[in-house]
C-alpha cells in the first residue's frame, strides 16, 4: 500500500506567545511518527512522512494529492487535535476512499471518543502503534475489516463504532526497528531554541519508555507505572548510526529519566567513550537519581546539559503533585551538575492545585536561589488521561478548548488562583530570573562565537517584550484564527 503519515500543519504562535515565538519554538523530530513510518517500510509499504511544522495546510494537502496514498495516519496530541480533525476532513474531501486513521497521546487517552468527535476518521490507534499500524494496513490491503485488530477503534460497515481489545505494550523494545531518519528530509530544519543546543544537526533518541513516578499531571499508558528499557547495545547501535551514517552532531535523550538505572546509564556512556563517538548530548533526569560521579562521567563523554524537573519551591506543592522529590534533593542535584561542568535547565510550574499566589512567588525565589543556567515557568496543564484531568473537579477548572492544552495556555486554573494571576506570575518569574546582573554577566562572558552572540541577541529581544508588554506571555488566539481562515 501507499501510506502517508502526517503531523498536522502548525505555526509557532499557535503554541507560543507571538512576540516570543521565534526564541521559544522547538522543532524536533516527530519520533513517534518516525517509528511507525519505519515499521510500515519494514512491512513492505511505500511511505512518505509529512511534518506540518514546515508546511501550510494547503501545502500538506498538495502533498497528499501528489502522493495519492491508500492510507493516511495523522499524529495528534491534545493541543493538535482540532488540526488533526481538520486535516482528516480535508483529506476525505480530496478522496473519500483514503483510509484515515489517528494515533498519538490524545487518541490513546480518549480512545473511541475520537471517532465521535471527528466523523472523518475511519479508525484510531490506541497505545503504541509500531505493531498495530502494520497489522491494520495488512487487514485493509487484504480487503478485510478491522475486527480483532488489537489496539484499534474503528467504524464498521454499518457506520457503528467498534473498540477492539487493547494491545499489550511492547516488552522487547529492541524488536522495534531503529527509525530511518532519511524520511525527515533536510535535517538542518530541526532545531531547538537558541542556547539550548551546541551543534547542528540535532537528533532525538528515546532509550526507554515509561516512568515509575506517579505525578498527577503526567500521562502514562493506562495502568502503567514502570520503565521498559532498550538494551545498551541497541542504544549504542542507534547512536553510532546517527553520528557516523547520518552525520548528526548533537543528540537529545528524551527519556523521562535517562538515569533511572544508574549502572545502565553509566555503561551506555562508557560505550560512547570506548567507541570514540564525537557528538554533544543533553539529557532529562530526576533530581533523586543523579550524583556528582555520574554527572562527571557524562561530561567526559560529551554531555553538556541536564534538565531537572524542579517544578516547585514549596514542598507542600511537590507533595500535591506526587512528584516524589524534596527541595534539598533538587538543591543537591543542581549543585552536583554545575560542579561537573554541565549547564542546568530547571522548569517550574505555576498553577499547581492548591497553590497560592504567595507560594508561587516562593517558587520564583527558589529558582533564583538554585541559580541554574536557564529556568522556565510553565502553566500547569493536565492532559487527557492524567489523574489531574480525570478528576478535575477536585482541583480546579479546565478550559474546554484543546488549543489551550499547552504549557503556555493556562488551560487549568486551581481554585486558589485566577487565570490572570497565573499569567502575571509567569511574567514575574521570567523578569526576576533573567534580569539579575549575575545571569546577564554570565551570559555575556559565555559568548565565544557568532552563534553565542546570536543566542544572546535573541534572548534579549524576548526579554524586551517581557518588560514592555504586560501580556507578552499570552497566546493570541484571534491572530491564530485569522491565519487559519486566510489559509482556507
Amino acid at each position: 500500500m501507499k501510506a502517508m503519515v502526517i503531523l498536522p500543519a502548525w505555526r509557532p504562535d499557535d503554541i507560543y506567545p507571538s512576540k516570543l515565538a521565534k526564541s521559544a519554538v522547538s522543532y524536533q523530530h516527530p519520533l513517534g511518527l518516525l517509528y511507525i513510518a519505519t515499521c510500515m517500510l519494514e512491512a513492505g509499504h511505500e511511505v512518505e512522512l509529512v511534518d506540518g511544522a514546515f508546511w501550510t495546510q494547503s501545502q500538506v494537502l498538495e502533498k497528499v494529492k501528489r502522493f495519492r496514498p491508500d492510507f493516511v495516519g495523522i499524529s495528534a496530541n491534545a493541543s493538535m487535535w482540532k488540526k488533526a480533525c481538520r486535516t482528516a476532513a480535508d483529506i476525505k474531501e480530496l478522496d473519500a476512499g483514503i483510509h484515515v486513521s489517528a494515533a498519538g497521546p490524545y487518541p490513546t487517552a480518549v480512545e473511541e471518543k475520537c471517532l465521535e468527535q471527528c466523523e472523518h476518521l475511519d479508525s484510531v490507534v490506541i497505545g503504541e502503534g509500531e505493531e498495530t499500524v502494520p497489522e491494520l494496513m495488512e487487514r485493509l490491503e487484504s480487503g478485510g475489516d478491522l475486527a480483532g485488530v488489537a489496539g484499534v477503534a474503528y467504524r464498521n460497515g454499518d457506520g457503528e463504532i467498534v473498540t477492539n481489545q487493547p494491545r499489550p505494550l511492547i516488552e522487547d523494545l529492541d524488536s522495534i526497528p531503529i527509525p530511518r531518519r532519511e524520511l525527515l528530509g533536510d535535517f538542518d530544519k530541526y532545531e531547538s531554541p537558541p542556547g539550548s543546543y551546541k551543534q547542528k544537526p540535532i537528533a532525538i533518541v528515546m532509550t526507554s519508555r515509561g516512568c515509575k513516578a506517579r505525578c498527577i499531571y503526567c500521562f502514562q499508558m493506562k495502568g502503567e507505572r514502570r520503565i521498559r528499557f532498550r538494551s545498551v547495545e541497541n542504544v549504542v547501535q542507534e547512536v553510532e548510526e546517527l553520528v557516523n551514517h547520518y552525520g548528526f552532531r548533537e543528540i537529545r535523550f528524551l527519556d523521562e529519566t535517562f538515569t533511572a538505572d544508574r549502572e545502565r546509564a553509566m555503561e551506555i556512556v562508557r560505550r560512547f567513550r570506548e567507541k570514540k563517538l564525537k557528538f554533544s548530548w543533553y539529557i532529562s533526569s530526576r533530581v533523586n537519581t543523579v550524583d556528582y560521579e555520574m554527572l562527571r562521567e557524562f561530561k567526559k563523554a560529551g554531555c553538556w546539559a541536564v534538565l531537572f524537573g524542579a517544578e516547585s519551591g514549596v514542598q507542600k506543592n511537590l507533595n500535591t503533585m506526587r512528584k516524589g522529590i524534596t527541595l534539598d534533593q533538587t538543591r543537591a542535584a543542581v549543585k552536583a551538575a554545575k560542579k561537573a561542568g554541565l549547564k542546568v535547565y530547571t522548569p517550574f510550574i505555576i498553577g499547581i492545585p492548591g497553590e497560592t499566589y504567595e507560594e508561587a512567588l516562593k517558587t520564583i525565589d527558589f529558582a533564583i536561589e538554585l541559580d541554574p543556567h536557564y529556568a522556565n515557568f510553565h502553566s500547569m496543564t493536565p492532559f487527557p488521561g492524567t489523574e489531574l484531568y480525570e478528576n478535575i473537579e477536585q482541583y480546579g477548572t479546565m478550559s474546554g478548548d484543546t488549543d489551550d492544552y499547552t504549557f503556555e495556555g493556562a488551560a487549568f486554573v486551581p481554585y486558589t488562583m485566577t487565570r490572570e494571576q497565573i499569567e502575571e506570575l509567569r511574567t514575574i518569574g521570567f523578569r526576576k530570573f533573567y534580569s539579575r546582573p549575575r545571569f546577564i554577566l554570565r551570559r555575556l562572558f559565555e559568548v565565544r562565537n557568532w552563534y553565542d552572540l546570536k543566542t544572546v541577541a535573541k534572548g534579549a529581544g524576548s526579554f524586551f517584550w517581557l518588560w514592555v508588554k504586560r501580556d507578552s506571555l499570552k497566546v493570541d488566539r484571534s491572530a491564530k484564527a485569522a491565519s487559519e481562515s486566510e489559509e482556507g
